[in-house]
C-alpha cells in the first residue's frame, strides 16, 4: 500500500503528513465510497467520473464551497527524524557568511576543520551540495557588492587610492582561499559532477571581475591612479608591484595595466622626443646618449616593480616612441661623427637602438656611404698619396673592429648533447648550459666591402699602385725589432687593400718593377719574407661568407701565374752568382791581380721576359777601367752560352767608391750614374752641367736627378753654384771637400731607385698598351668560340674574360670592337649592326 507522503506532493515549507505514514479516503458529498476503498485522486481516472458533468475540477473544492475530508486509518507511525544534516548545514551557511565578512564582528563559530568535515557530510551523506553552493554564491555576491561600495566611498586621491584597492583585493583573495580549503568536497564531489559549473575559486573571481574589475567608476579611478604613478614620480610607488600581482591573479594585467601603461609610455616618450629634438641645443649624439639613459631606467624601473615577461615590451616601446621617424636625422647627425671621433663604445649603442626598432637597414646604408665617401676622399687626395696605404689602413682596422666585435648581434647556442646509448639513456639536459654568443652581422660585412670598391674606383688605377709601393717600403724596411708574426700581420692588411682594387694588373705591374729593385739593389731586408709574399700573391684569395655562430672566412685559392715570375727572378739570381763564382776561378788562372780585379766586378744576368725592364736604346758612357772589366765577363760569358745574347743596363747598377775629404777618407755606396758623376772630379774640381751631360751621354732627366741626389739631398758630397732647389743648365757644381759623416760608410740614395713621376707614367702607359692587347684577344677568343654575338653579349663575355686581371671601362671594349672590326677580325650583320659576326 502506498502511503500518504508518496501519494501527496506539498510544497516544501509545509510538513504536513511527514510524520505520519497510513491509507486516506477521499469523501465526496452524497458518496458513500467502502470504508477501505481507496480514493480516486483523478476525477476522470473512470468511467462514471467521466460521465459526470465536468463543472469544477478535484482542486477547486473550496472555490464552490465544496470541502475535501481525509480520514486516516490505523495507529499513527512514530518517525525517528535525522536532524544532523540540518545542523552541518546551518554550520557551513553560518561561517560562509563569517569568512565573507568584512568590517563586521561576526566571527567563526568554530574551527576550518569543522566546516571541512560538516561541508563532506553535507555533500557526501545528505547530498545537499546545491543547497550549500547556492549559498556560497549568495554570500559572495554580498561581499563583493559590500567591496565595491567600499571602494567608490573611498576619499583617497591619485596613487593612495591603489592602497585601499589593495587591501580589498589581498583580503578577498585571502578569504576566498580558505573558503575554497574549507568547502574542497563541495569542488571534488558537486562542482565535479556538474557541467560547466564553475568552481568556488572561479566562481569567486568571475563575481569580483563582474562587479569590480568590470565597473566604469572604479576602472576610473584605477586608471587615473595609475595614470598619476606613470606621469609623476610617487612615494607609493612599491603598491605596483602588489596591484599587478592582485590583477595578474584575477587574469585581469594585461587588459587593465599593461596595456594602460604601455599607452602612456609611448605617448610620454614621443612628446619627449619632440621636445628634445626642437630643442636646437640638442644634437643627434646627444640624443643617442638620452635613449640610452632612458634605456637603462625604464630597465631598472621593469626589474624592481613590473613582471620580468613584460620587459621586452616595455623596452620596445621606449625605443619606438623615441626614435619613430628619428632614424634618418640620427644617421646623417652621428654617424659620421662618432666614426671619425672613432667612438666604438657610442657606435655600440646606436647599433643596440637601431636593432631595437628594426632600424639596421638604414643603419647599414648610412655606414656604408660614409665608408665609401671616407674611402674615396683619401684615394682622391693627391697632396697625399704617399700616405694614401697608410690612412687607408688605419681606417680599414677601424672598421674591421666594428664589425667583428660592435656591429654585432647575439644569439643564445645551446650545446650539442652527446649519444647515448639506450642502456644510459638518462634525462635530457636541453636547455641547460645555454651560452650566448656575439656573432657578427653579415649585413655589415657585406657593406663594408662594397664601400671601400666603390671608394677605389674613384681614382682609377692608383690605389692598386700605392698599395704595391707601401709593400715595397714596407719589404725594405724590413721588421725593424717587430715579431716575424707582427710584420706578417702588416703585410697581410696591405694585401687585403689589395682585394677591393679591380686593377689587379696594375699591381701586379708595380710589384714586379719594385721586386726586381730591391733584389737587383739587394736592398730587401729579407728574401724569406719576399719568397712567402710570393706565394701568397700566387695563391688568389676570395673572401667568403660563413653563416655560422661566428663570422668566419673560408680562403679559395687559384694559382696566379702572373706572379710565378718572381719565382724565375730568385732562380736567375742564384744562376748569376754560380756564374760570378766559375768566372773569379777563371781569372784567378791569369794571376792574383786578375782575380782580384774580377772579385771587383759583380754582374746579374736576367733573363728579359721575367724581368719587367724595357731594353735601353740609349745609355751611358762609363770609364775605359770598367768597360775592360765588362768586356772580360762578356766575353767569358759567350764562351759558355754561345746562343745568349747580353745587353747591357747600368741604369739599376751600383757602386761602391771611397772618397778623401778634409776629415778623412769615407767609402761611398752610390748608385753606377752617382759613381760616372763622382768619378768626373777626379778630373777637375768644379764641373758645369752642360760639361757633365756631354761626358757622360747620360740622358737629361736622369742627369738631373742624379745631381739632385749628389748635391741637393741629406748627404751632400757635391755643392751647387748659385744655391736652389732645380738643377739648371747653367749651373755649376764643385766637389764638398769639407763633406763630413759620423760613419766610415756612407749610403747616399738614389732617386733611380725609387719611383719617380716620369717612370710611373711610363708604366702606366705600358699597362694600358697591355690592357688593349688584353682586350683583342679576348674578344677574338670569345668570338672565335661563339662565331655571333650581339654587343651587349659580348661585352659581358669580354669582361669576364678579363676581370680576374682588371675591369675594362665600356668605351675601351666598344673601341676594340671596333678596331678589330676595321682589322677584320670581326664584322657587323648587314641586317643587324649590333650583331658581330667572327671573320675566320
Amino acid at each position: 500500500m502506498a502511503d500518504v507522503y508518496t501519494l501527496l506532493t506539498l510544497p516544501s515549507t509545509s510538513s504536513a503528513f511527514s510524520a505520519l505514514s497510513t491509507r486516506i479516503n477521499v469523501v465526496e458529498p452524497g458518496s458513500a465510497s467502502p470504508p477501505r476503498k481507496v480514493a480516486r485522486l483523478d476525477a476522470d481516472s473512470d468511467s462514471a467520473s467521466a460521465s459526470r458533468p465536468k463543472t469544477h475540477s478535484a482542486g477547486s473544492f473550496s472555490a464552490i464551497g465544496a470541502s475535501l475530508e481525509l480520514k486516516v486509518f490505523g495507529a499513527p507511525i512514530k518517525l525517528i527524524v535525522d536532524t544532523r544534516g540540518d545542523n552541518d548545514f546551518r554550520l557551513v551557511k553560518q561561517n560562509c557568511r563569517a569568512l565573507l565578512a568584512r568590517g563586521t564582528h561576526e566571527k567563526l563559530s568554530t574551527s576550518l576543520n569543522d566546516i571541512y568535515r560538516a561541508c563532506q557530510s553535507v555533500v557526501l551523506v545528505y547530498g545537499k551540495g546545491e543547497g550549500i553552493y547556492e549559498n556560497v554564491k549568495i554570500e559572495l555576491e554580498r561581499c563583493i557588492g559590500g567591496l565595491s561600495s567600499e571602494l567608490l566611498g573611498n576619499k583617497s586621491q591619485d596613487t593612495e587610492w591603489l592602497i585601499p584597492f589593495n587591501d580589498a583585493c589581498a583580503w578577498f583573495e585571502k578569504q576566498v582561499g580558505l573558503l575554497q580549503s574549507s568547502l574542497a568536497y563541495l569542488d571534488r564531489v558537486y562542482v565535479q559532477s556538474k557541467k560547466d559549473l564553475p568552481t568556488i575559486r572561479r566562481l569567486a573571481f568571475e563575481l569580483f571581475a563582474r562587479e569590480i574589475l568590470e565597473n566604469a567608476s572604479i576602472m576610473q579611478r584605477l586608471q587615473a591612479s595609475i595614470r598619476s604613478w606613470i606621469e609623476t614620480p610617487h612615494k607609493l610607488r612599491d603598491c605596483i608591484p602588489e596591484l599587478n600581482r592582485h590583477l595578474f591573479n584575477h587574469g585581469q594585467f594585461h587588459v587593465i595595466f599593461e596595456s594602460l601603461y604601455m599607452k602612456l609610455t609611448h605617448a610620454f616618450y614621443v612628446n619627449e622626443s619632440n621636445e628634445f629634438v626642437q630643442n636646437a641645443k640638442n644634437t643627434a649624439t646627444d640624443f643617442l646618449q638620452h635613449c640610452n639613459q632612458r634605456q637603462v631606467e625604464e630597465e631598472q624601473r621593469v626589474d624592481a616593480i613590473l613582471p620580468s615577461f613584460v620587459k621586452e615590451e616595455v623596452l620596445d616601446t621606449t625605443y619606438r616612441a623615441l626614435l619613430s621617424g628619428r632614424l634618418d636625422w640620427l644617421t646623417k647627425g652621428a654617424l659620421g661623427g662618432l666614426m671619425e671621433q672613432k667612438k666604438e663604445k657610442q657606435l655600440g649603442i646606436m647599433y643596440r637602438l637601431f636593432a631595437r626598432v628594426d632600424g639596421l637597414k638604414v643603419l647599414c646604408g648610412a655606414f656604408k656611404l660614409h665608408v665609401q665617401i671616407t674611402a674615396r676622399d683619401i684615394v682622391k687626395d693627391v697632396e697625399r698619396d704617399e700616405d694614401m696605404v697608410h690612412r687607408l689602413l688605419e681606417f680599414k682596422s677601424f672598421l674591421d673592429r666594428l664589425v667583428a666585435a660592435v656591429f654585432v648581434d647575439e644569439i643564445t647556442v645551446h650545446p650539442v648533447e652527446p649519444m647515448k646509448s639506450p642502456a644510459n639513456a638518462g634525462p635530457s639536459s636541453a636547455g641547460q648550459g645555454s651560452l650566448t654568443k656575439k656573432v657578427p652581422n653579415k649585413e655589415f660585412s657585406y657593406a663594408l666591402i662594397d664601400a671601400f670598391q666603390s671608394g677605389f674606383k674613384a681614382r682609377r688605377n692608383k690605389p692598386a699602385e700605392m698599395i704595391a709601393k707601401y709593400i715595397d717600403r714596407a719589404m725594405r724596411k724590413g721588421q725593424k725589432g717587430k715579431k716575424d708574426e707582427d710584420f706578417q700581420a702588416e703585410l697581410d692588411a696591405a694585401l687585403g687593400l689589395y682585394r677591393f682594387t679591380d686593377d689587379k694588373d696594375v699591381f701586379r705591374t708595380f710589384y714586379h718593377r719594385a721586386l726586381a729593385k730591391r733584389l737587383l739593389l739587394e736592398r730587401s731586408a729579407s728574401d724569406d719574407f719576399e719568397k712567402a709574399m710570393l706565394k701568397r700573391l700566387k695563391e688568389r684569395t676570395s673572401l667568403y661568407i660563413l653563416l655560422t655562430f661566428n663570422l668566419a672566412s673560408i680562403v679559395s685559392t687559384e694559382y696566379d701565374p702572373e706572379f710565378g715570375m718572381g719565382d724565375h727572378m730568385f732562380n736567375d739570381l742564384a744562376l748569376s752568382r754560380d756564374t760570378m763564382r766559375e768566372y773569379i776561378e777563371y781569372r784567378s788562372r791569369f794571376g792574383e791581380v786578375a782575380q782580384a780585379s774580377a772579385q771587383k766586378l759583380s754582374v746579374m744576368v736576367l733573363q728579359r721576359s721575367f724581368w719587367p725592364f724595357t731594353s735601353r736604346t740609349h745609355d751611358v758612357d762609363i770609364s775605359s777601367s770598367m768597360q775592360d772589366e765588362l768586356t772580360k765577363y762578356h766575353n767569358f760569358y759567350k764562351n759558355k752560352h754561345q746562343g745568349h745574347k747580353l745587353d747591357w743596363d747600368h741604369a739599376l747598377g751600383t757602386a761602391t767608391l771611397k772618397a778623401r775629404f778634409k776629415n778623412g777618407e769615407k767609402e761611398l755606396s752610390v748608385s753606377l750614374y752617382q759613381a760616372l758623376v763622382l768619378l768626373l772630379f777626379n778630373e777637375s774640381p768644379e764641373l758645369s752641367f752642360k760639361e757633365m751631360k756631354t761626358l757622360t751621354r747620360m740622358e737629361d732627366t736622369e742627369l738631373r736627378r742624379t745631381l739632385q741626389s749628389l748635391a741637393l739631398g741629406k748627404k751632400r758630397v757635391l755643392r751647387k753654384v748659385p744655391v736652389g732647389k732645380d738643377v739648371n743648365d747653367d749651373d755649376t757644381f764643385h766637389f764638398n771637400l769639407d763633406f763630413t759623416d759620423p760613419r766610415y760608410q756612407v749610403h747616399i740614395n738614389s732617386i733611380q731607385v725609387k719611383e719617380t713621376a716620369e717612370e710611373s707614367k711610363r708604366t702606366q702607359s705600358s699597362i694600358e698598351g697591355d690592357r688593349k692587347h688584353a682586350l683583342d684577344a679576348a674578344i677574338v677568343r670569345v668570338m672565335k668560340a661563339r662565331k655571333e654575338l650581339y654587343y651587349e653579349q659580348l661585352k659581358t663575355a669580354t669582361i669576364d674574360a678579363v676581370k680576374s686581371h682588371f675591369v675594362p671601362e665600356v668605351n675601351m671594349i666598344k673601341q676594340r670592337i671596333q678596331g678589330l672590326v676595321e682589322q677584320e677580325y670581326l664584322r657587323r650583320d648587314e641586317d643587324d649592326m649590333s650583331l658581330y659576326i667572327y671573320v675566320a
